[in-house]
């Protein structure tokens, strides 16, 4: 069932509607963290390495589909809220079909460009035909992974966030067998890996599908509701393309930034490849909080409570700082540790420790602001405002393209890796200067 989140205390229920939202999250990066250590210890550092090495590209491209269909679920969320259920089931029906479409041509447009993009990234060349291969079949895979994506954020928008969690786990564990499978039996190595991404993200899509149709009414399209609508398609879009565009601009600073660390050497892309996928684990909870916000602030925008969005994102603020000082401590003290289980035994970890330890160290001193830049956005996002949104990004890819520019000439990796937390501040502060503004201008409407 759904939950109206237009009722009771806002930071009840964020916290209800955001914790399966993490579990699944942290799920998500387990299973991303099974890929990386099998990989690591059945076909060696140079395919850590290799998949590590595409993760920036991968984000490019997945961010502008997932941004685009993300988008499609801020109107489903608004019509849900204002318990206009038709207006609903249109927006899902719609979504699907133009989802479609923009599936066909980012599939195309990135098998085309697979090699060009590695190539401007300085990809060693001992790993770029690892890489190549990885991303390649993800990249047959984009619509598994928009459909999967699409089908949960639905869900979301009417209040229901455990539903997919269930899903997601069972994706988990099919996804870790089909690795072991495919790695271990088959002897398929990063194509391997990949493969068991794309099926384990296919079934969880298939079965977001099938829980929809047969117990979320609200959602489930009829037959007559399966058609393209001008005037749903300019609303979906008019969200859902500023939120691609504002992925593919950040995605595109990521890029500047591995391209940055790929001109040391294999050693230091593996090691800052393993920290990130730890990093990434323990960040779940800034994802988790602007999936939330999304929903949140999009039921709320949709019954006009304005002042009920203000509270929840001061509700939403008081949550994270208090998440990203825990989870700073816990990636200072457990990297150590937790690193050389990506790697085969005869892996050079004391080769790879000080990059990791720069690399985390820098992350972990600055998880507020990153966790404050998914809360005003997507509350932002969730209010119909898309450009600011967008404008964030540019100032995050700015701030991340500065740095990595500077890093590159004067070779420097603590400069590199430190790409992120400088754009997670300056994309922080911008993104409070943006609610406020965007709070005046609902106080006048």
């Amino acid at each position: 069932m759904g939950t109206d989140m237009t009722k009771g205390s806002p930071s009840a229920i964020i916290l209800r509607f955001m914790i399966p939202l993490l579990l699944g999250n942290i799920f998500q990066q387990l299973y991303n963290m099974a890929d990386t250590v099998i990989v690591g210890n059945y076909v060696g550092q140079n395919a850590v390495a290799a998949v590590s090495s595409t993760g920036t590209v991968m984000f490019l491209i997945m961010g502008i589909c997932l941004g685009l269909t993300n988008g499609f679920a801020v109107l489903t969320s608004q019509r849900y809220g204002a318990k206009d259920y038709e207006g609903s089931r249109r927006s899902v029906a719609n979504g699907i079909m133009l989802a479609f479409i923009i599936i066909v041509v980012m599939t195309a447009l990135s098998l085309l460009f697979t090699d060009n993009l590695l190539t401007a990234m300085n990809t060693p060349a001992d790993i770029y035909e690892d890489a190549r291969t990885y991303l390649s079949i993800i990249f047959m895979g984009i619509i598994c992974s928009v459909y999967y994506n699409l089908l949960s954020a639905f869900l979301r928008s009417s209040g229901n966030s455990v539903v997919p969690l269930g899903f997601l786990v069972f994706s988990a564990f099919l996804n870790v067998g089909l690795d072991l499978v495919f790695i271990i039996n088959f002897g398929m190595g990063v194509a391997g890996a990949a493969l068991a991404t794309d099926i384990s993200q296919g079934v969880s899509a298939v079965l977001c599908w099938i829980y929809i149709v047969k117990k979320v009414p609200e959602l489930s399209p009829k037959k007559n509701e399966w058609r393209l609508s001008k005037h749903i398609s300019k609303n979906q879009l008019h969200i859902g393309l500023p939120m691609a565009i504002q992925f593919g601009i950040t995605a595109s600073g990521t890029i500047i930034m591995q391209s940055a660390i790929n001109l040391f050497d294999s050693t230091a892309v593996a090691a800052v490849g393993a920290a990130n996928k730890f990093h990434s684990l323990l960040t779940q909870g800034m994802l988790a909080i602007g999936q939330t916000m999304t929903a949140y602030s999009g039921q709320n925008y949709g019954v006009a409570d304005y002042g009920r969005v203000r509270k929840g994102i001061r509700s939403a603020l008081v949550i994270m700082f208090i998440y990203s000082v825990i989870t700073g401590v816990l990636a200072i003290l457990l990297y150590e540790p937790i690193l050389p289980h990506f790697f085969k035994e005869d892996a050079d970890i004391a080769g790879m420790m000080p990059f990791a330890k720069i690399y985390i160290w820098q992350c972990a001193s600055m998880y507020f602001p990153l966790s404050a830049i998914f809360i005003f956005r997507n509350s932002i996002q969730g209010c119909n405002y898309a450009l600011l949104p967008t404008c964030c990004g540019v100032v995050e890819f700015v701030a991340r393209g500065i740095c990595a520019f500077v890093s590159i000439k004067l070779h420097s990796f603590s400069l590199a890796v430190g790409c992120d937390p400088i754009a997670w501040v300056a994309a922080g502060i911008f993104g409070a200067v943006a609610w406020l503004w965007v709070r005046k201008d609902l106080e006048r409407a």
